[in-house]
C-alpha cells in the first residue's frame, strides 16, 4: 500500500470514527470518508478492528513527532507545552466527538490485547518523553534534584490520563487541570533558587 493511500485510509478512519463512535462505526462509514470502495479497504484490513489497531498506531506516530519538537528553550518551557499539548480545549465537535471514540476505545483495553498493547504504547511514550524533561530540567539546575523523574512522570501521565477521561465523562474543564499541573511544577518541581519569571511562570 502506497502512503498515500494508508494516509487516507487513515483520515478517513479518524473522521469516521468522530462521526459514528467505536461501537456504531462501520467498514461502510469509512470507505464513505475516502475515494476508496469498501472492498479496497477489505483488501487491505481484514476488518474494523484492524484499522482502528492501524489508526492508533498512525495517531502514536503523530504524537510522537509533535512531543519531540516542542516549544520552548528549556526543559520547563517544554514540560508545560506539552502539557498543553496533552490538554488542547476541545474548541470544535470534531475533537469532542473523538475524544469520545477515544475514550470508547480505551474501554476495550481489557478486553483486546492489541488495543492494550496500542494504549501501552502511547503511555509509554508520554511517560517517557516527560521522564527525559525532567531529567534534562535536572541536569540544568532548573528541577529539584530529590525529585524521581520516573515516579514524577507516572503522576503526572496519570493526572493527564484522568483529566481526559472526567472531560469527556463529566464535561471537567481541561483548562482547570492545565492550571493545577502548572502551580505543581511552579511550587513543588522547580529548584529552589531557580527565578520563575525566567522560566515563563508569573
Amino acid at each position: 500500500m502506497s502512503t498515500e493511500t494508508a494516509d487516507e485510509l487513515m483520515d478517513a478512519t479518524y473522521t469516521a470514527l468522530c462521526k459514528h463512535g467505536y461501537a456504531s462505526l462501520r467498514m461502510q462509514d469509512i470507505a464513505d470518508e475516502s475515494s476508496k470502495s469498501k472492498a479496497t479497504l477489505h483488501y487491505h484490513y481484514e476488518s474494523k478492528q484492524d484499522l482502528l489497531y492501524a489508526l492508533l498506531d498512525y495517531l502514536t506516530d503523530s504524537f510522537a513527532d509533535r512531543i519531540e519538537t516542542l516549544e520552548g528553550e528549556t526543559p520547563i518551557e517544554q514540560l508545560r507545552s506539552l502539557v498543553e499539548t496533552s490538554l488542547e480545549p476541545s474548541e470544535d465537535d470534531a475533537r469532542k466527538q473523538f475524544r469520545t471514540a477515544v475514550l470508547e476505545i480505551k474501554a476495550q483495553g481489557p478486553y483486546d490485547d492489541r488495543f492494550r498493547d496500542e494504549l501501552t504504547a502511547f503511555d509509554r511514550l508520554l511517560h517517557d518523553r516527560i521522564r527525559i524533561l525532567l531529567e534534562d530540567g535536572q541536569d540544568a539546575g532548573l528541577i529539584r534534584d530529590d525529585i524521581d523523574p520516573n515516579e514524577t512522570a507516572e503522576f503526572i501521565v496519570t493526572v493527564l490520563n484522568g483529566a481526559q477521561t472526567r472531560h469527556v465523562a463529566v464535561g471537567h474543564s481541561l483548562e482547570c487541570t492545565r492550571a493545577m499541573l502548572e502551580t505543581y511544577v511552579c511550587h513543588q518541581l522547580l529548584a529552589e533558587d531557580v527565578d520563575r519569571t525566567e522560566v515563563g511562570f508569573e
